[in-house]
């Protein structure tokens, strides 16, 4: 039997988007302010890196069930 309690998903209660942020910081076990801030300083330098970041893992991370 899988144990599906500490896989990497996008979260559903704690999201603003899509829950990559809120899913990312269950998986690590800290607030999702810090990977909101990572992302909005990546988007900074002409949108491009903080976007498409957030778009693949939007993609390739599954929503929780």
């Amino acid at each position: 039997m899988t144990d599906y309690s500490h896989q990497l998903r996008r979260s559903r209660n704690r999201r603003w988007v899509a829950g990559v942020c809120g899913g990312l910081a269950n998986f690590f076990g800290i607030s999702p302010f810090w990977f909101r801030l990572a992302f909005f300083l990546a988007f900074l330098p002409g949108g491009v890196p903080g976007t498409l970041i957030y778009v693949i893992l939007w993609i390739i991370i599954p929503p929780e069930r």
